[in-house]
């Protein structure tokens, strides 16, 4: 079953340290905590790296963690689909034209 509503952000600090604390101790990532794509990605890099796993990763997860609470990573998301709707249309527009 699906959430039904967006996680607050107690809830989603605490999700973020439950699921730091798994993959630091060898464990996976749960589905469905409200981690965005950057956070989770962080996240599977240090549970790729278990059990050598640099404090710099850790570090990464933390700042991507940072990211989603305060929205850049979104923001950074917007801003790649623009650049890429863009580079499509310019291509389709160049297309049309030969």
């Amino acid at each position: 079953m699906g959430r039904s509503r967006y996680p607050t952000g107690d809830e989603l600090r605490r999700n973020f340290e439950r699921e730091l604390e798994s993959v630091t101790s060898g464990g996976g990532l749960r589905s469905e905590t409200g981690l965005d794509v950057d956070t989770d990605a962080a996240l599977i890099e240090i549970a790729k790296a278990y059990p050598n796993i640099p404090d710099a990763l850790v570090g990464a997860a933390r700042t991507a963690f940072a990211g989603q609470l305060d929205g850049t990573n979104a923001a950074a998301r917007r801003d790649r689909l623009q650049r890429m709707l863009i580079e499509h249309n310019r291509r389709e527009q160049g297309d049309a034209t030969s």
